[in-house]
């Protein structure tokens, strides 16, 4: 699954709340109801509800129906696109700081000492 530019934007966007965060963090443990979700939080139901759309909105979280109980479960799979993109980026700058290791190490055995330069 590949994310596009305006999946990305919301879903950092989304995650940018430390309430959203946290339900992201517990919905890691298994799929929960709002009022279960809303326990840790000193804020409204209908606050957290709020939250949930955005993540929804994102593609973070999902609503199923099981009888009477409506639990919000975690897609893995947009966590997963997430993770690959910042990890493109974490590769391409690691490569950069193991050439420049690399350079560094290479000059410093070149290098000739300092008595030598100054006669």
């Amino acid at each position: 699954m590949s994310a596009t530019e305006s999946d990305l934007d919301r879903a950092f966007a989304a995650l940018a709340d430390p309430v959203r965060r946290a339900i992201v963090a517990r919905l890691s443990r298994g799929p929960a109801t709002v009022n279960e979700l809303a326990e840790p939080f000193e804020i409204s139901k209908q606050a957290v509800s709020k939250h949930i759309q955005v993540l929804e909105h994102a593609g973070l979280v999902s609503r199923t129906r099981d009888a009477q109980r409506r639990p919000v479960h975690l897609q893995a799979a947009r966590l997963e696109a997430l993770t690959a993109w910042i990890d493109h980026y974490r590769l391409v700058h690691e490569q950069q700081f193991r050439k420049l290791d690399a350079l560094l190490a290479s000059d410093v055995t070149t290098a000739r000492p300092i008595e030598e330069v100054k006669t």
